[in-house]
């Protein structure tokens, strides 16, 4: 005689009506989603806001707060620029050498700005 290691499937319940394949699927869906794709923005979105310049900034303002920026990020580049050799220095003093372009259209751009302004 032969034992048989598993035992039989459950018989159905007659009364209970087949289940719907799409139904199934879709209750899937939603239970991964719900763990998988939590309802927050995306990244891109969510990143948007933190740096904002307000619509109705001042022009002249913004111009100087460039220039402003664009020195101080070619001070950095030269003072980084010290304690490097070779390729890694060549590449900062190149960034170092762009900022300063930036630099001089920021100032010509302050110069027109006060022409106009005045």
């Amino acid at each position: 005689m032969m034992i048989k290691p598993t035992p039989n499937p459950p018989k159905a319940n007659p009364l209970s009506k087949p289940l719907d394949a799409r139904k199934l699927d879709k209750a899937a869906k939603k239970a991964l989603d719900h763990y998988l794709k939590p309802d927050t923005p995306a990244i891109s979105e969510r990143h948007l806001n933190y740096f904002i310049v307000t619509p109705d900034a001042d022009p002249e303002g913004l111009l100087v707060h460039s220039y402003e920026t664009f020195c101080s990020v070619s001070t950095l580049l030269l003072d980084l620029s010290e304690d490097l050799e070779g390729a890694p220095r060549n590449m900062a003093l190149a960034i170092h050498q762009m900022g300063e372009m930036g630099v001089l259209l920021l100032e010509r751009l302050l110069e027109s700005e006060g022409k106009v302004q005045r």
